[in-house]
């Protein structure tokens, strides 16, 4: 047939059952949850990034 996971034909199908199942107006509300599960998701590594930089710095500062 095509190469690829995720064709057009198949996002639109993805599109079509999401829209049967939760109604043209619970999408806004799950594009923002999503979106703020991104943010956090995101948010979380940049402070573990953080806090592995600063026990670097600590590390290298003892004798």
């Amino acid at each position: 047939m095509g190469r690829g996971l995720f064709q057009p034909m198949h996002l639109l199908l993805i599109l079509v059952i999401v829209l049967v199942i939760f109604g043209p107006g619970k999408l806004p509300e799950l594009g923002e949850s999503l979106g703020k599960s991104i943010r956090g998701f995101k948010k979380a590594m940049a402070e573990k990034d953080d806090d592995k930089v600063e026990a670097k710095k600590i590390e290298e500062k003892k004798p």
